[in-house]
């Protein structure tokens, strides 16, 4: 049911080919650490757009969404609807500030303004969230490669190392950009014309109202107000903090051009997510019985023209990839920075573009493996639980050092960060409680803020009822 034709294997490698090759072209002369992270800070609009969204839209965006809406329906919609709105609110209030830094990544700023011991616990908070990410894509990539291949789930893993490998390490920053751009090019025609054959579809079945009753397939609010709602807030929180897309606001030309790249970035992301949930719904009554991860490949391959149903698969494959390859970026940038310059004092160029290469590698590997022991999960749940990870002890500390800075004393904003991380895996992963983990990690990281600037106010009150009339 799922061959492919000689057409489809052709028009998958061709459109493969032609996009790894302009991306390991366009990268050729990057040998400098900041050249690989940061583009040489000399990124455009269209580049730093295609970093981001290059990085968003990756096997969450579609195989995870279609696989959502399979289920659910409407609410598969969330995941690129919530990002896109957060990146929104990066281009209006975050991307100017950050960029006019001067820096490279979250922890870098947040070590300026709490103190050195605040770089390392940032990277590996962030980086524990964002490796998250990338499970979550490569549950799609493993997924949709065997799948296609009739390969084992670990050839099909390796087969994903490798692509990550040739999309980041042989250009970074520039390479993820450029990939992104091409990528966003081909997904936005093959998912459109996907998404509007199968809503047409959809439209001409006698029985739709009977198979896809408005509660819950055409609700936003199908998984439950509460459920949707956190989702929304983690999203929102975690595409702010998230290391990968402010890497691509720091490799901007100047502020206007991040804030500028962002907002590019917003509008593609949001309207993706439709035609995946049109697809979802589609294989739900067409296919009741596949498993829902396999919704978005198995129609391309099913339902489309061979030529076009080739490019398809190939511009999922590069999303998932693309995705996996950016989120590593970032990994490996913060590890390179924070813990390799910052800790162990590594500050030679070679060997800081080396430890990056090395870490974008590791990460993958590792992100690999987890997908591997966690095969029948769902895609969006990872992240959704990245988002509330990385946002529950980050979003609050970097919201008031970009906006109200030298407030909060860096010991209280090290414990804040510290404890409300603890608070959202605990909660997440041993007490198993119902409430959006990242609730329970920003209860935690307000309070502590509370009592810091309380703490604060009364040292100065009692200083200045201390002063001499």
């Amino acid at each position: 049911m799922t061959a492919l034709t000689n057409v489809h294997l052709l028009s998958l490698v061709a459109t493969l080919a032609v996009i790894l090759a302009i991306t390991a072209w366009s990268a050729r002369a990057t040998t400098s650490a900041e050249g690989f992270s940061l583009c040489g800070r000399s990124a455009g609009p269209l580049l730093i757009a295609g970093g981001i969204a290059g990085t968003c839209i990756g096997g969450s965006a579609t195989v995870g969404t279609a696989q959502m809406g399979f289920a659910i329906g409407l609410s598969g919609w969330w995941f690129t609807l919530g990002m896109g709105l957060g990146l929104v609110l990066m281009a209006l209030c975050y991307a100017a500030p950050l960029r006019r830094s001067g820096l490279e990544t979250v922890p870098e700023f947040l070590g300026l303004q709490y103190g050195r011991t605040a770089r390392p616990l940032t990277s590996v908070i962030s980086s524990l969230g964002i490796l998250f990410s990338m499970v979550a894509s490569g549950l799609s990539g493993i997924a949709l490669i065997a799948l296609l291949l009739h390969l084992t789930d670990w050839q099909a893993a390796g087969i994903i190392i490798l692509l990550v490998a040739i999309c980041v390490c042989f250009g970074g920053m520039k390479g993820a950009g450029v990939s992104g751009l091409l990528k966003m090019a081909v997904i936005w025609t093959t998912l459109c014309a996907a998404g509007v054959i199968a809503a047409l579809s959809l439209a001409r079945m006698p029985d739709f109202d009977a198979t896809f009753p408005a509660w819950p397939w055409f609700s936003l609010l199908g998984r439950g107000t509460a459920d949707c709602m956190g989702n929304l807030v983690a999203l929102i929180v975690g595409t702010l903090c998230t290391q990968t897309y402010i890497q691509a606001v720091y490799s901007a030309t100047n502020a206007r051009v991040a804030a500028m790249g962002a907002m590019v970035a917003a509008l593609i992301t949001i309207p993706v997510g439709l035609p995946s949930v049109a697809i979802g719904m589609f294989m739900h009554a067409a296919h009741p019985d596949i498993n829902p991860i396999l919704a978005l490949p198995m129609y391309l391959t099913l339902y489309l023209p061979p030529w076009l149903g080739g490019i398809g698969l190939a511009a999922i494959l590069l999303s998932v990839v693309g995705s996996i390859a950016g989120l590593a970026l970032g990994i490996g940038t913060m590890v390179a920075r924070d813990i390799g310059a910052g800790v162990l004092r590594i500050t030679a160029d070679r060997w800081s573009l080396l430890l990056n290469r090395l870490a974008v590698l590791l990460a993958t590997c590792l992100a690999v493996a987890i997908a591997l022991a966690n095969a029948d999960t769902y895609v969006l749940d990872w992240n959704y639980m990245s988002m509330a990870l990385r946002g529950a002890g980050i979003f609050l500390p970097l919201t008031l050092a970009i906006f109200w800075p030298r407030h909060l004393p860096g010991n209280w904003a090290l414990l804040s960060m510290a404890a409300s991380t603890v608070a959202a895996v605990v909660a997440r992963f041993v007490l198993r409680l119902p409430v959006n983990p990242l609730f329970v990690g920003m209860a935690v990281s307000l309070i502590a803020i509370g009592m810091a600037l309380l703490a604060t106010g009364l040292r100065a009150a009692r200083a200045d009822n201390g002063k001499p009339a």
